[in-house]
């Protein structure tokens, strides 16, 4: 188990900063924490850092950074010993037969010799976790494994939690664990463990919410960045609240962004507990009498359910709005003066029912050919020049798209295959009945992934294309 305090919240700002391998900082850590709590922390920092290893591979490296950590922070230590263990272990890093945790990353590393390498071992970070598959055992099932093995208990839940919501801000993530091995312990040695689980949970409902809803949102900063983050979050309210002005959603589309730049790798505990609960009184006052269901949001009992009740309302139906044309004056070359492009991306939003994720795909190569006409020697006639086209292929990709998810948010997953279905037998009549069955799995499984206004956007960036192109379906054309 862990401690409570400040030398809990200082380690783990410390043992983030071991990337710079200061000894002194590390052994201060060791000290004030004591080594099973020590290793605690490494196991819950290794797990988040490389979620595709196993427990196997995470354990030997959290033993290792341990061994060295104990051995060279002892009285009459070598003052060589960090440097030349940590150089070690890194050497070990690059084995073919390595018993730690690998990256795709690694054998870049691997080329660099000394400092270089350990520093860049240490900078190596994977890609958001997007679908978690943590799912918690029983109470029963619990303290079976609890009472059998404590320590192994405790190591395989913060590896299995760790890896599955390792974007949530460590400070956050490590609270969380500790609270809940902390439940753990005492429930199951307590004469009641079912009413004791029912007790302790409640109280642990908000703790374990913000970090579950700190991992979704900081998933998607880390794959799209600041500035897509901005513009997915201005598509999305948009979207929710189609009656609203820009005026309206683009200071809380910022203001979000903002917050995850700030608390997503934020030492502080609070930061998410203090951001989240300010930033939804804003959502409330800006956006709570544009829209029923958003009004409905604001009336939960706290910042945190009012937050997920905003996060996973769907899209609503969109006003008559009229068209909307790609900007082509040269206002849109100001990069002192978003408003221009901000205005188009709100209003293309709004009107358009296809999810977040599609139209950051098809609005990237649009809003850089823009970017490149701003920098040829004629941007009004490159503007003029290559409108049509850009508009032609941004139409034809959200009819697709359109088209691919059409009933989806409306329907059960079973009624929306049915009528995927139905529409693919209309539209290739001559197709075998295998083909078209074929088909109905793969795309109502992508569906399933993306076709909902959160959709994750690494996964769905990367097979929209694939996806969209089965709609030409030359192969089943040709059957």
């Amino acid at each position: 188990m862990v401690k409570d305090g400040e030398a809990w919240r200082a380690a783990v700002h410390g043992v983030t900063k071991s990337r710079d391998y200061e000894k002194d900082k590390v052994c201060k850590e060791l000290a004030s924490l004591g080594k099973d709590d020590f290793t605690s922390l490494s196991m819950v920092l290794y797990s988040r850092k490389f979620p595709s290893g196993t427990f196997e591979q995470i354990s030997h490296l959290v033993n290792e950074v341990v061994s060295l950590t104990v051995t060279c922070c002892a009285e009459g230590a070598d003052p060589d010993c960090y440097d030349n263990r940590t150089s070690a272990l890194s050497d070990k890093s690059c084995e073919s037969n390595s018993p730690f945790p690998v990256h795709p990353g690694t054998p870049e590393c691997c080329t660099h010799e000394g400092l270089e390498k350990k520093l860049c071992m240490a900078t190596l970070k994977h890609q958001p976790q997007e679908f978690p598959t943590y799912v918690e055992p029983t109470n029963d099932e619990i303290c079976e494994a609890f009472r059998k093995d404590p320590k192994g208990f405790a190591d395989q839940f913060m590896y299995e939690y760790s890896i599955n919501y390792g974007q949530a801000p460590l400070t956050l993530l490590v609270s969380y664990t500790k609270s809940y091995l902390s439940m753990v312990g005492s429930c199951c040695t307590s004469p009641n463990p079912t009413v004791c689980f029912l007790k302790e949970r409640l109280q642990l409902k908000h703790l374990s919410l913000l970090t579950v809803m700190s991992n979704r949102i900081c998933s998607q900063y880390a794959a799209y960045g600041k500035e897509k983050s901005r513009v997915s979050h201005l598509i999305k309210l948009a979207q929710k609240v189609p009656t609203a002005h820009l005026e309206d959603v683009l200071p809380l589309a910022e203001d979000i962004t903002t917050i995850l730049s700030k608390c997503c790798e934020s030492t502080s505990e609070d930061c998410m507990a203090k951001e989240l609960p300010e930033y939804t009184v804003k959502l409330c006052d800006n956006l709570s009498t544009k829209n029923s269901k958003f009004k409905d949001c604001c009336q939960e009992k706290t910042p945190m359910d009012i937050f997920m009740c905003t996060y996973f309302m769907p899209a609503s139906p969109n006003p008559e709005l009229p068209d909307v044309k790609l900007p082509m004056s040269k206002d849109v070359c100001d990069k002192g003066n978003t408003k221009v492009l901000d205005q188009y991306i709100f209003e293309l939003s709004r009107k358009t029912q296809i999810p977040e994720v599609f139209l950051s795909k098809i609005l990237e190569p649009t809003l850089k050919s823009l970017d490149e006409c701003c920098h040829s020697e004629s941007s009004t006639a490159c503007l003029n020049a290559k409108g049509p086209q850009l508009t032609k292929e941004l139409s034809s990709f959200i009819q697709k798209g359109q088209e691919l998810c059409a009933d989806y948010s409306e329907n059960t997953f079973t009624e929306y295959k049915k009528k995927l279905a139905e529409r693919l037998k209309g539209k290739f009549p001559d197709a075998t009945e295998t083909d078209r069955q074929e088909l109905v799995a793969k795309l109502s499984d992508f569906a399933s992934k993306c076709c909902s206004i959160n959709s994750p956007p690494l996964y769905c960036n990367s097979e929209i294309l694939y996806h969209l192109s089965l709609f030409t379906l030359q192969c089943l054309t040709k059957s």
